[in-house]
């Protein structure tokens, strides 16, 4: 008899029951294969008898015997019934005696049922990229930046947006000393103060000051503190930027002329903007998407996304998560709800991959393999058996098929211009 359930859960309870015959049946099954390991005084090995092993042995015998029986016939039941247990089954009340049937309680969870609704319609704010010549002087400017020589400065007096070269020692509790220090002056990246204390300084020159770091300042542990410096100025660098000519274009790569090269950072401008626009088109679909289907998830799939969650943001810190003592209630409380939209996100794709027949190739899988091998230098085939062995060409294969079928997605949605 299946247990009651809400709708807005995917937990069920059900309750099994072994024939008398059957559970007979095995623990003569289970008294023999005792008889014949177990060792009692006065018998010969192999020899005890069924009888003595049953009353002696009970209580393995009944082990046995529910190890045995249990997993088939909730099996037998689960399929029957035509449910999709995700997780494990927890086996609870259980009646057993000899010569009565057995009868069990199984409590688990199922894989939702998903009605699908209209998905090939999608309406969306969206407009088609378009990069501005300003964009690409901004570009080119980047790329001279890139390729600038910085000079020494005959001694003089520090200028703004001159690079002081300097010996800093820091005082306080965690002292420390850098040989070598090269302060923008004036620039964004600089803390106003250092560009204060070292403008108008000549090399050989000596300053001692003190630095109040913001609240908001990235390292947390010089957030908000006051720091005593000793700054020596050992040369000034300036900054020369290439000419922006058809040289230059050249020195880049296979262009012949300066226009070729804003023609190409045009195009590869154009590409980046296409890709973040029609992501950001993605993460609306797969929003509306999960707005439109309201079915209930399994508890089991949201706690296996926040340890996935978890693992990833360790990973990008070079945490090993074996080593980090988590809070798993509070950690689970304040990722509930971003987990359960992920993982309704995901059965929803799956679910119009499935209806789409959009699969992944092998091909696609192996491309991606030797993207990963020339991004870490290493070799196709040892990539390939280390990602094999973590199982992660099955996530690769899983990323993949979302991709496509948030492209075929994208490619049918309704798209509107934006306000």
């Amino acid at each position: 008899m299946s247990g009651a359930s809400s709708e807005r859960t995917c937990k069920r309870t059900i309750e099994v029951t072994v024939p008398a015959e059957e559970v007979e049946k095995e623990a003569e099954r289970a008294a023999a294969e005792l008889s014949r390991r177990v060792k009692l005084s006065g018998f010969r090995p192999g020899k005890v008898p069924a009888s003595i092993v049953q009353s002696q042995f009970a209580g393995d015998v009944r082990q046995k015997v529910i190890e045995a029986l249990v997993p088939r016939f909730l099996q037998k039941r689960v399929e029957d019934e035509n449910l999709r247990v995700v997780g494990t089954p927890d086996i609870t009340e259980v009646h057993f005696h000899r010569g009565e049937p057995m009868r069990f309680k199984a409590e688990f969870e199922v894989a939702p049922e998903i009605e699908l609704k209209e998905y090939t319609d999608i309406t969306m704010p969206y407009g088609e990229p378009v990069v501005s010549d300003e964009d690409v002087e901004r570009r080119l400017e980047e790329l001279r930046d890139q390729k600038a020589e910085f000079v020494n400065v005959d001694p003089r007096p520090i200028e703004e947006g001159d690079y002081a070269v300097v010996i800093l020692e820091r005082a306080g509790q965690a002292p420390s000393k850098q040989d070598e220090v090269t302060l923008h002056v004036g620039g964004e990246e600089t803390l106003a103060g250092f560009s204060d204390n070292i403008r108008g300084l000549s090399p050989g020159d000596e300053r001692e000051f003190e630095i109040k770091y913001p609240e908001d300042y990235g390292d947390e542990k010089l957030a908000g503190t006051t720091v005593g410096f000793r700054a020596r100025v050992k040369g000034i660098r300036r900054k020369e930027l290439p000419e922006l000519n058809d040289e230059f274009a050249r020195d880049l790569g296979d262009f012949q002329s300066l226009e070729e090269l804003r023609a190409e950072v045009r195009r590869g401008l154009l590409r980046e903007q296409e890709h973040l626009a029609q992501q950001e088109a993605k993460n609306k679909i797969v929003e509306k998407l999960v707005e439109m289907h309201d079915f209930a998830v399994p508890e089991t799939f949201i706690e296996r996304q926040i340890e996935i969650q978890l693992a990833q943001y360790l990973a990008a810190r070079g945490v090993d998560p074996q080593k980090v003592r988590v809070d798993w209630e509070k950690l689970k409380e304040s990722q509930q709800e971003r987990a359960r939209f992920e993982v309704k996100a995901s059965l929803v794709l799956d679910r119009i991959a499935d209806r789409e027949a959009i699969e992944t190739t092998v091909d696609e899988v192996d491309r991606e393999v030797q993207r990963i091998a020339r991004q870490e230098r290493e070799n196709v085939v040892a990539v390939r058996r280390r990602l094999e062995k973590e199982g992660q060409l099955r996530r690769i294969a899983s990323r993949i098929r979302t991709e496509k079928t948030l492209s075929f997605l994208f490619e049918r949605s309704r798209k509107v211009a934006e306000e």
